[in-house]
């Protein structure tokens, strides 16, 4: 009786060292930064399924906004979304920092997508944020 708690006990202790989880170090794991596609257009990839219904059912369209309106506030949000990420906060939903450069020029395409993420975020897991527009928080 005795060796079988003993064995079962080694048995938890190796299990429990197995199942941890060693820390990221690389930081560029938990980045996501923009890259350019095979027309040379900056681009950005979201992984997430209901991602392309947002863009095409709930989103406002790409005429309503101008490059540098959405640059301005893709400036803003990206400060606010990785304060988030760098202090812990909403560690369930922000799971990256975000590699912008506000000098760039990323063109209306990015700019719009890249907002839209933000918009995302919020219609999904009613995430505010403070570079968001009124119209653009609204949760259906």
């Amino acid at each position: 009786m005795k060796n079988a708690i003993i064995l079962l006990i080694v048995f938890l202790f190796v299990f429990s060292c197995s199942a941890q989880v060693p820390p990221q170090n690389d930081k560029e794991k938990n980045e996501m930064k923009p890259s350019k596609n095979e027309d040379g257009e900056w681009d950005l990839t979201v992984i997430d399924t209901q991602f392309d219904y947002f863009l095409n059912a709930v989103a406002k369209p790409v005429s309503q906004y101008t490059e540098s309106y959405l640059k301005n506030r893709n400036t803003q949000l990206v400060a606010e979304w990785n304060s988030y990420y760098f202090s812990g906060r909403y560690r369930n939903v922000i799971e990256s920092s975000i590699d912008y450069d506000p000098k760039e020029k990323y063109g209306l395409k990015f700019e719009y997508k890249l907002y839209q993420v933000f918009a995302y975020v919020n219609w999904k897991y009613g995430l505010r944020m403070t570079g968001l527009s009124v119209s653009d928080t609204t949760r259906f």
